[in-house]
């Protein structure tokens, strides 16, 4: 199996989180919780959800942490329309920013408070080591790679599948104590999906391969 790589070396959290808000108009008295991925069917405005990447369970679990915190969403990717939507129906703020180059998503991961993953199903999630290797505090259902990404961590922030309460708690739990909040990572799980690393160990096969 060759694992979901990413470059370890554009995810580097050293920007400064407050001017960056700033630059977006982002409120720097509320906690950005973030959800850069599509999760809405098609390529329009994705005003119908995707259920296998769970936006029903991301929005239930940010109305409720809307009634506990001051929260900001924001948001990348393409057809998030039905997130959106309901954010307003519910009077929740957010920025939509569709980010056309992926070299531009580590300058959104510095402005979080917490990155949420809520599939049900995943080939990845990428963002998953995209946080990690920006010390990024996440919380995430158990899919794809969290299944292998839970073995080199100390925090108890994975969930099960459509388990919305325990979502909330440990989202919670992380927002009310950030400043002590640490994600406690073996960073070798971050080293084993780099692209680099994973091109060295495979190209040996591949280069057989085409002999």
């Amino acid at each position: 199996i060759i694992k979901v790589g990413f470059d370890s070396k554009l995810f580097i959290k050293n920007l400064n989180s407050n001017d960056l808000k700033k630059k977006f108009n982002l409120p720097l008295k509320k906690l950005v919780i973030g959800s850069f991925q599509k999760d809405g069917d098609g390529w329009g405005e994705g005003l119908s959800p995707k259920l296998i990447k769970g936006p029903d369970i991301f929005c239930k679990v940010i109305k409720e942490l809307n009634k506990k915190f001051k929260i900001h969403v924001l948001l990348t990717g393409p057809s998030r329309g039905y997130v959106k939507k309901f954010l307003i129906k519910n009077n929740i703020s957010y920025t939509h920013n569709y980010l056309k180059d992926y070299k531009d998503l580590p300058i959104f991961y510095s402005m979080l408070d917490l990155y949420l993953i809520t599939s049900r199903e995943e080939g990845g999630p990428k963002s998953l080591i995209e946080s990690m290797s920006m010390n990024v505090p996440f919380v995430s259902t158990k899919v794809g790679l969290a299944n292998e990404i839970c073995n080199y961590t100390e925090n108890d922030i994975f969930c099960n599948i459509d388990d919305t309460e325990s979502l909330i708690i440990k989202s919670s739990k992380i927002l009310n104590d950030l400043k002590n909040f640490s994600l406690n990572i073996d960073y070798n799980i971050i080293k084993n999906h780099d692209f680099d690393f994973i091109a060295g160990q495979y190209f040996e096969i591949y280069n057989k391969l085409s002999l």
